[in-house]
This record gives C-alpha cells, structure tokens and sequence, in this order.
C-alpha cells in the first residue's frame, strides 16, 4: 500500500523558511517521479515542483528561485527547502505520485 507522510509545516513570518519532508513506502520510491503540489483556502490545486527519478527537478514560476525539491533514495523521503516565503505560499502542502496517490499534507501559514 502506498504511503506518503508529510511533515514540516508551520506557522512561520514573511521572509522566512521551512522544510517540508515526505516519507514514502510502498513503491519503488528510487523510480519515481515526485511531486509537491498545494491548495490554498478556496482555491484549486497547484503544482509547485517536480523531481524525477534521475534527479531532474522543474518549478512552478510563483516560486522558482525560492523553494528547492530534493530526494534522499536511502531515506524514502523527497523534500522542499521554502525560502523567502510571502502569504501567498499559505496552503496545503502535499507531495503526489505520477498517479495521483498523495498523503495528509502538512498546512504552511506565512503571517506576521
């Protein structure tokens, strides 16, 4: 059964960081494509970033330059390192399979 944790979320100040983790069992995490994904309050889902199985990884434009996607095969984990954040990164986060299969999320609020 597939499985995806996420972790790391908070409340944090414009300007600040975080690092959201994802924990996956269940499947050949080493070759899978991966992918962060958010909701803000009434708003549809957003695709953040991607990385694939060879280490590719691809960003949306609203936050190019400011989040980093990672993987750590040995650990099952994949990873979002948020820099710079502003209130429009508040959402929902949550990492996703090619197939749609996502987890719990973890809720990121940049507030002051």
């Amino acid at each position: 059964e597939v499985q995806l944790v996420e972790s790391g979320g908070g409340l944090v100040q414009p300007g600040g960081s975080l690092r959201l983790s994802c924990a996956a069992s269940g499947f050949t995490f080493s070759s899978s494509t991966m992918t962060w994904v958010r909701q803000a309050p009434g708003k549809t889902l957003e695709w953040v970033s991607t990385v694939n199985s060879g280490g590719s990884r691809y960003y949306a434009d609203s936050v190019k330059g400011r989040f980093t996607i990672s993987r750590d095969n040995a650990k099952n984990t994949v990873y979002l390192q948020m820099n710079s954040l502003k209130s429009e990164d508040t959402a929902m986060y949550y990492c996703t399979t090619l197939d749609g299969k996502r987890g719990q999320g973890t809720q990121v609020t940049v507030s002051s």
